[in-house]
C-alpha cells in the first residue's frame, strides 16, 4: 500500500508511504489518483492535506520499475497525468506538506496543490533531464517566474525551501516539527468556512488560471515519450540504476 489515509473533522490527511523514497510505481500513481478523487466526492471532507512518510516527500518515479520494464512507460505517464488531475480537479482545496526531497512526480503533486507549507528542510527540483525524461514543468509554472522554471528543467538542479518561499510559492516554511501542525491549523481555517462556498470557490478558481496546466502537462508528456524512445534516455536510466557516470554518444 503506497498512500494511506485518515479522515477526522473534515480534514483528510493523506500519506505516501512507499519505503525508501516515496518513488510510486505505476499502480502507486494510480491509487493516488483514485484516492484523491474519491476524497473529492466524499460530502463528509472539506479540504485535503497530501503529505508523506519517511524521509523525504516524493521522488517521482520508480525509475528501476522502468528499468525492469520499459513498456510500463505508457501506465507510468498516465498515472502521473491522472494523479495530478485529480488534484486539481479535487472539489475542495489540497493543501501540500512537503518535507526533504521534493523531486519530479512530486513537483507535479505539490504543484497541483492549492496551498504548499515545507519544512525548512525541503528541496525541491525537476531532476529529469538526468534521468533520460522529461515532464512537470507546467505544475512547476504554477509555482516558480518562467526563466527559473527554465534553468531548473535545463540543470536539474533543486532549489532550498527558503528559495521557494522567497519566490512566492510557498505558504510557510517551518521547522520539520512544526510542519503538520502548520498545515492542520490552516487546514481548520479552510474547514471552517461553508462547504458549499468553498468548493465553488475551488472550481471558480480553477477557472480563471491563466492557462490549462492539464492541458500543458499532455503536450509536455508526448515529448517525453519521444525522449524515452532514445539511446540518450535508455543510457541515462541506465546510468542512474547502476550508480555510474552517464556516457553520452555524440552525433555524427
Amino acid at each position: 500500500m503506497s498512500v494511506k489515509v485518515s479522515i477526522e473533522q473534515g480534514i483528510a490527511e493523506v500519506y505516501l508511504d512507499h519505503p525508501p523514497v516515496n518513488a510510486l510505481d505505476s499502480d502507486g500513481w494510480t491509487q493516488l489518483a483514485e484516492t484523491i478523487s474519491s476524497l473529492g466526492r466524499n460530502e463528509q471532507v472539506r479540504v485535503v492535506i497530501l503529505a508523506a512518510k519517511g524521509r523525504g516527500f516524493c521522488a517521482g518515479v520508480d525509475i528501476k520499475e522502468l528499468a525492469r520494464d520499459a513498456s510500463l512507460i505508457t501506465k507510468v505517464n498516465k498515472g502521473c497525468y491522472d494523479a495530478f488531475a485529480a488534484i486539481h480537479d479535487c472539489a475542495v482545496p489540497v493543501i501540500a506538506a512537503c518535507h526533504g526531497f521534493v523531486l519530479g512526480g512530486g513537483i507535479g503533486l505539490v504543484g497541483s496543490c492549492d496551498l504548499i507549507v515545507s519544512s525548512d528542510d525541503a528541496t525541491f527540483g525537476l531532476p529529469e533531464i538526468d534521468r533520460g525524461a522529461l515532464g512537470a514543468a507546467s505544475h512547476l509554472l504554477r509555482m516558480f517566474p518562467i526563466q527559473k522554471v527554465r534553468k531548473m528543467l535545463y540543470t536539474g538542479e533543486p532549489i532550498t525551501a527558503a528559495e521557494a518561499y522567497r519566490l512566492g510559492a510557498l505558504e510557510a516554511v517551518v521547522a520539520s516539527d512544526e510542519l503538520m501542525p502548520k498545515a492542520r491549523e490552516i487546514a481548520q481555517s479552510i474547514a471552517s468556512k461553508s462547504p458549499k462556498a468553498v468548493r465553488l470557490a475551488k472550481e471558480s478558481l480553477n477557472g480563471i488560471e491563466p492557462f490549462d496546466v492539464k492541458h500543458a502537462y499532455r503536450f509536455e508528456q508526448g515529448f517525453t515519450l519521444e525522449l524515452y524512445t532514445s539511446p540518450d534516455s535508455q543510457e541515462a536510466r541506465d546510468a542512474f540504476v547502476e550508480k555510474r557516470d552517464v556516457s553520452f554518444k555524440d552525433k555524427g
